[in-house]
Order: structure tokens, then sequence, then C-alpha cells
């Protein structure tokens, strides 16, 4: 089967299940966005994984997407999944003009500014951060903010200085922490809350630095903790004893002993 072949039956599912099926007939595009959100996601854990087999699995899902909210529009008049295609392929002609046309970029660096330029004329942006979208997970909406200051030059000028700054803001949040202890189950302390605010933003701007998808970093890493802690309840459940219940200084034994097993897997 070719390519043209397996899309247009992909198109024709779609349009068979948004006719037939109960469920499909009752969508719309803000029921269906949660959805995408979500598959788009699962895209990112199997990249993640390395999970050659989940990805591809994971890719048709999210393409079916694509589908659907393409054939929403055309119900509407909107445009349809042909519309979608041509408007992309367009677009990214349009910003690359270092392959389609005579621009010179010879960096990925470059490459990343002329794009930012290009979408300024072409959105027509009314200020630096005009249409960045607020729905955006917090770290990522933190990373786009950022992108766009860095486009107009305001940034620091290396990675070290990007250190340096969140240096100062890990500095900035002990000092009022010295000032206002937190309490269990209390409302933070407002100047602990934006300190801490700053750290987490400056911390972004690091990883943004370093090519480092925040996002995709700290679930990465949230996913290895969870990892070691089952695998260190195990080493406990071994020995006949309770993790949960045990010492902080026992559990960090197990755990220690986890993370050096995860290491020479």
């Amino acid at each position: 089967m070719s390519l043209a072949e397996a899309l247009l039956e992909l198109q024709q599912l779609t349009e068979r299940l948004r006719r037939d099926c109960p469920w499909d007939r009752e969508q719309t595009a803000r029921t269906i966005v949660p959805h995408t959100v979500e598959e788009a996601y699962e895209v990112a854990d199997a990249a993640l994984e390395g999970a050659p087999a989940k990805l591809l699995d994971e890719l048709g899902d999210l393409l079916f997407q694509v589908y659907f909210l393409s054939l929403l529009l055309s119900e509407e008049g909107a445009g349809d999944l042909e519309d979608v295609a041509r408007a992309v392929h367009e677009k990214l002609v349009r910003r690359h003009p270092h392959v389609f046309g005579d621009v010179e970029a010879r960096t990925a660096g470059r490459v990343r500014a002329n794009w930012e330029r290009i979408k300024t004329d072409e959105e027509g942006r009314e200020g630096i951060f005009h249409d960045v979208p607020q729905g955006l997970p917090a770290l990522l909406y933190a990373r786009k903010v950022q992108r766009r200051a860095a486009a107009i030059g305001f940034e620091y000028p290396d990675t070290e200085g990007a250190i340096a700054d969140l240096d100062d803001e890990v500095r900035e949040l002990k000092e009022a922490l010295a000032e206002a202890p937190v309490l269990e189950e209390a409302e933070p302390d407002e100047h602990v809350f934006e300190e801490l605010g700053d750290v987490l933003f400056a911390a972004v701007n690091v990883a943004r630095r370093l090519n480092v998808d925040p996002e995709l970093a700290l679930r990465t890493m949230t996913r290895r903790f969870v990892a070691r802690v089952e695998r260190a309840e195990e080493y406990a459940a071994g020995e006949g004893k309770a993790f949960a219940e045990l010492q902080l200084d026992e559990q960090d034994r197990y755990f220690d002993r986890a993370k050096e097993a995860f290491r020479c897997e």
C-alpha cells in the first residue's frame, strides 16, 4: 500500500466513525482537544523511552486526532485536511529561506533567529509576547516567553550568565526562607512563593540555553525517581520490611542501593 492510499483510507475511516459512531458524532473541537493533548504527551513518552514500536503506535493516535479535528473544520466550511496540509507545507517553505531561498544560515542558532523573525513579520505581533498561549504547561509557557524575549536580544549573553542568575535566585530563596520559615499545611509566605517562582523560571532559562525541554526533562527525572523508589521498596520487602514504615536513614540506604542497581543495568 502506498502512502497516499494509507492516508486516504484513514480519512475514509475518520469520516465513517464520525457518521456511524454515537460517541464520535457527539464530539466537538473543545471535547476532542484534551484527547489531542494527551496523545501528544504519550508520543513524547514513547520517544523518551526510545521505544520505536510504541512511538509508531502513539504517532498513529496523534495522526488520527489531526484527521478528526480537520474533519470538524470541514463540517464548518472552514477548511479540510488538504487545506491543513497545504498550509503547513507553505509555512515550512516560507520559514526555511536558507533551504528554499537565498538566505544564509549555517548554524541551528541562526535558523532559530530567522524563524522567530519571520514568525514576527507573518503574525503581525503587537508587542513581544503577542499570542503566547497562556494555557501551555507552566514550564513550556516560561520557555516560550523567554524565547520571545531572546528574539529581541533580551537575554543573558551565554549559558554561564543564566546559571549565575539561577544561583542568585536560589540564594534569594534561602534568604526568604530564613525570614519566613515554612509551616506545614499552611499558606506559603508570599515572599517565599515569589522567590521559588523565580528559581523555577531561572531553571527553565538554563534549560533553554542548554537546548533541554524542561517539561520532558522533569517528566523523565520524575519517572526515574518513581522507578528507584519502587525498586527500593522491593529490596526492603525482600528483607521482610515495609519501606513506608522505615526511618529516613534506612529508606535512604535502600534508595541508594536502587540507584546503584539502575546504573549497572
